[in-house]
């Protein structure tokens, strides 16, 4: 079993994006129209990235917005239960904590938003970009405003003071709405981001079914530091800079307990080689080394 590292690097990560609820299916289910008994546990892709990279040895904070509500408190616990400061975490006064219904399965987990509090992020104070050596955020963090600017403030500053820019470009419509993201996704890849991206985000994003070759030759267009494209089980595409695309398969999985929360795994695990400034090869090693430990987990990496 991997242990953490005791924050040897002496960098940091900061993580800018939402904290939410997952009411998970507690079996494998096709879709919310099949009935299922839910459990409750902190969720979204930001935090959970952020609880992994502590889980892993990395000093990391996380600015997010919760409800003035008791939801609000259980997802403030579980951070402090795991490590992790609620300094930054605002409880936004007459907003609900948001909520992700999840139809856990081993393909893809079905999912409803109930959104307010997440997307209430306020701007980030200049101290914390300063401190971070690699600032991250998602598509969904991203998909509303006021959280959009903010966001996109500190990650422009983030650029211009010299820090790394990560994003998992973990798109939904359903997320997004009338929005299709493009003009977003420009102005991020104008700051020379790590970009994380699924086949079914691309998919969602493009708005049409890409085979993995056709999903490589649309991302050989992006400018980006590095852009990683996973492919669930049959591993994934990576490059960086102007380099050619390599290819890594996926660990072999000995028994799938859920796959919810994997690509934030296989991410962390990227990142907390990345910070030490590992070749790009090794990144994706422990991104998937991560991303097995995840799935054949029935429960958070951070938690024991």
């Amino acid at each position: 079993m991997m242990v953490s590292e005791n924050n040897v690097s002496g960098k940091k990560i900061l993580v800018v994006g939402e904290l939410l609820v997952d009411i998970i299916s507690d079996e494998n289910i096709e879709s919310l129209a099949v009935a299922s008994q839910f459990s409750t546990i902190q969720g979204g892709s930001s935090a959970n990235l952020c609880a992994n990279l502590k889980w892993l040895g990395v000093e990391a904070d996380l600015v997010a917005t919760v409800g003035e509500d008791n939801l609000g408190i259980f997802l403030i616990n579980e951070l402090k239960a795991i490590g992790l400061s609620d300094r930054y975490i605002h409880q936004a006064p007459h907003r609900q904590t948001s909520v992700v219904l999840v139809a856990k399965n081993n393909h893809r987990p079905d999912f409803i938003p109930y959104r307010s509090a997440d997307f209430a992020i306020r701007r980030v104070a200049d101290e914390l970009i300063e401190a971070a050596d690699i600032v991250h955020t998602t598509a969904f963090a991203l998909s509303r405003e006021p959280a959009r600017s903010n966001i996109m403030t500190a990650l422009t500053k983030a650029h211009q003071m010299g820090k790394s820019i990560s994003v998992d470009w973990n798109f939904a419509p359903s997320i997004w709405q009338d929005d299709d993201g493009k003009e977003v996704l420009k102005k991020i890849l104008k700051l020379n981001p790590l970009l994380k991206v699924s086949v079914d985000d691309l998919e969602r994003f493009v708005g049409q079914s890409f085979s993995v070759e056709e999903s490589v030759e649309w991302l050989d267009r992006l400018d980006a530091a590095a852009i990683c494209l996973t492919c669930g089980k049959h591993g994934v595409w990576y490059k960086s800079n102007k380099l050619n695309w390599k290819y890594k398969n996926a660990i072999p999985v000995e028994t799938v307990r859920g796959v919810t929360g994997a690509g934030d795994a296989f991410w962390s695990g990227f990142l907390s080689a990345f910070i030490l400034e590992k070749p790009m090869d090794e990144c994706i090693n422990k991104g998937l080394e991560v991303a097995r430990l995840k799935i054949e987990k029935p429960y958070p990496l951070y938690k024991k």
